[in-house]
């Protein structure tokens, strides 16, 4: 009888140089939970208790600010950088599915990123690798980010040692999709003023969606609202465990193995506790790929028997065409095979 369940998994032989058993261990648990589930509980991950406090006041200082001072950081869409008011997308739309109602996800959030100038000598463009706008309102916000930034791309970095093990490729099989990675740390905040919604409605804190890329790293807080997509078509809560990261890969992960391993579809529904919604704070640090990468099926994943599911497309064009769909309101009709999963789950 299936049972839906997210493992937790200690991964301090990686991060360190721990014993050979303990590394294949690991291996052998995160191959697993990709092939069954999509999502993990990382822990051993090495990230310091006053970073996480560190970023977590920063999130308070930006989000508490008013409105209109936030407004000031809006930048263009496709440039996927600065801040992003309530009820301006809908994660829905990334996957050609038709929201509840149209840009409708409540959450409100702020995106920072690697630049075109990290990457000197590389391919890497203004169009592809943005600039930072940072909030002058809360100076204290760039240092407490870009110090978090850092250990989530470290621990990014050390799963795709682990993934590379697990999908029996060389050590350094990554280092050609990843090398000058567009990564992008999006911050949101799912709280609205009281009487700024209506309870009884179809409330949406994040739409259906995959993440884009090859693997995301979350820190959130440890209150009710994820939902992650189960093989039965059944949604089901998780919650970080004490000190975990939530772990997920996305499309990228899915196409290099040829839908071995699961881009899970997650949403956020809010928590309404006495009649008012429980605010919930997450960072989401997206590992993506370099933005000239073509991504295919790995040559030992696509057979005569399981033929590769997906035409080679580059990592910038797979997220333009995400973005385009949940943050300028077109769908994106290239992902079938998403949007077939999750009109199951509504029907």
């Amino acid at each position: 009888m299936y049972r839906f369940h997210v493992p937790t998994i200690d991964i301090s032989a990686w991060v360190g140089r721990g014993p050979e058993a303990a590394r294949a261990a690991v291996v052998a648990a995160v191959d697993h939970a990709c092939r069954t589930v999509g999502f993990m509980q990382i822990v051993g991950h090495g990230v310091p208790d006053r970073v996480i406090s560190d970023l977590e006041e920063a999130l308070d200082d930006f989000f508490g600010l008013p409105l209109d001072a936030k407004k000031q950081y809006v930048r263009p869409a496709a440039e996927n950088r600065g801040y992003t008011p309530p009820k301006s997308e809908s994660l829905s739309y990334s996957l050609g599915i038709d929201p509840v109602t149209r840009m409708n996800d409540f959450f409100e959030a702020f995106n920072v990123g690697t630049s075109w100038r990290d990457y000197p000598g590389t391919t890497a463009t203004p169009a592809d690798y943005a600039e930072n706008t940072w909030p002058d309102a809360t100076p204290a916000f760039r240092g407490a980010v870009e110090a978090y930034f850092d250990e989530a791309r470290r621990v990014a970095q050390t799963l795709t040692r682990v993934f590379a093990a697990a999908l029996r490729v060389p050590d350094d099989s990554f280092d050609a999709l990843t090398d000058h990675s567009i990564d992008v740390l999006r911050m949101n905040n799912y709280a609205l003023p009281p009487g700024s919604i209506e309870l009884g409605a179809e409330l949406t804190g994040m739409g259906e969606h995959t993440d884009f890329g090859l693997v995301t790293v979350l820190w959130a807080d440890r209150v009710a609202g994820l939902q992650v997509l189960g093989l039965d078509g059944s949604w089901n809560d998780v919650m970080p465990a004490e000190g975990a990261l939530l772990v997920n890969i996305g499309d990228v992960a899915a196409r290099l193995t040829n839908d071995k391993w699961l881009s899970t579809l997650h949403r956020v529904k809010p928590p309404v506790i006495n009649g008012t919604i429980e605010r919930r704070r997450s960072a989401a640090f997206f590992h993506d790929g370099n933005a000239d990468a073509v991504v295919g099926v790995l040559p030992h994943f696509a057979t005569r028997e399981s033929p590769a599911l997906y035409e080679p497309v580059t990592v910038a064009q797979h997220i333009a065409a995400k973005l385009a769909g949940s943050r300028a309101g077109r769908k994106n009709l290239s992902a079938v095979r998403e949007a077939a999963r999750v009109s199951a789950s509504r029907g």
